[in-house]
């Protein structure tokens, strides 16, 4: 069993408390919660009273085996360097910074440390299936991935949106481009990006539009994404064409595989909203097996920072 603290009662803080309270119990302890927005601690104490609420940063990471950094991406690794000076472990929140010259001294500053970054799709059942399917498609020969959302941030999104739609910080590039860019690189091998534009029609605001082209390992690949091209909240597909077939990702979690020209589900897919618990529940057993110093299969530093380049570049104007 690992003690947990969570810095940040945002929305992803909250998702993961509730995991571990509801489904995780025999992985992690939650041993505390702290945000400096007194209504957001006052919102996860309504949601979430068994969770102690702490008074600072640095009383989770005193009472804590690993911390769980849910903050705005500009803190993540001003509390990450904090939790693993004082010798405990980190899961941060992706993406690991904004800043690819501060991620990078970050990473290499960390190195041998037990840390590990929140890509769910390290965890996913989706994604195994994906993996037992890829033999049969043959060598791969594309990748294609489109994000589509109504409106950025999502409607769910909107009590952060403040930071979730500034350049600074927010876009959907950082939010949701960067999973399927780790997606990519944990199934393809490395990424290096060729060229690519980002659109940003509203000053301050983040982009609206992308296109990338990119290689992850020896595969082509090209990212496009937009606001205002679905009805629903997003939209989303990783497409690998192979040889002799094709496989795919819809909608974070439903695996698919071509079959006479038409794409078949898996039998055991579910929705997202179904699947995420389930899925950061595997996250969870990563976080107390990484805090434990035993294998996981949770995102590495390096990969995390890997995407952080791809993400950055894309966004760059």
């Amino acid at each position: 069993m690992v003690d947990l603290g969570i810095i940040g009662a945002g929305i992803m803080g909250e998702r993961l408390a509730r995991a571990a309270l509801e489904h995780a119990t025999e992985s992690v302890r939650l041993v505390g919660i702290w945000d400096p927005n007194p209504a957001a601690m006052a919102r996860i104490g309504a949601a979430l009273p068994a969770i102690p609420p702490l008074g600072s940063a640095e009383a989770v990471i005193a009472a804590s085996d690993c911390v769980y950094v849910a903050s705005p991406p500009s803190s993540h690794l001003e509390h990450g360097g904090r939790a693993l000076a004082a010798g405990k472990a980190l899961f941060c929140e992706k993406p690991l910074a904004v800043d690819v010259e501060v991620g990078g001294a970050f990473v290499a500053k960390a190195a041998g440390a037990r840390a590990a970054v929140n890509f769910p799709f390290a965890s996913s059942l989706a994604v195994a299936r994906l993996r037992e399917w890829m033999p049969a498609i043959g060598t791969p020969q594309n990748l294609e991935i489109e994000l589509a959302f109504a409106t950025w941030p999502r409607g769910w999104q909107s009590d952060a949106a403040g930071w979730l739609d500034g350049s600074a910080q927010g876009g959907f590039t950082r939010e949701v481009g960067s999973h399927f860019l780790f997606l990519s690189r944990r199934l393809l091998g490395p990424l290096v990006l060729h060229d690519a534009q980002a659109e940003f029609p509203e000053t301050g605001r983040s982009e609206r539009a992308i296109r990338a082209n990119f290689s992850a390992g020896k595969l082509k690949a090209r990212l496009t994404g937009g606001v205002g091209i679905t009805d629903t909240d997003d939209h989303n597909l990783w497409t690998l064409t192979g040889e002799t077939g094709a496989i795919r990702l819809r909608d974070w979690s439903v695996a698919e595989r071509l079959v006479d020209g038409t794409w078949q589900p898996d039998p055991d897919a579910l929705p997202n909203v179904r699947m995420r618990p389930l899925v950061l529940k595997r996250q969870l057993a990563g976080v107390a097996a990484m805090t434990q110093g035993s294998p996981h299969e949770l995102a590495t530093l390096a990969e995390a920072f890997e995407v952080q380049g791809i993400v950055e570049a894309i966004l760059v104007r």
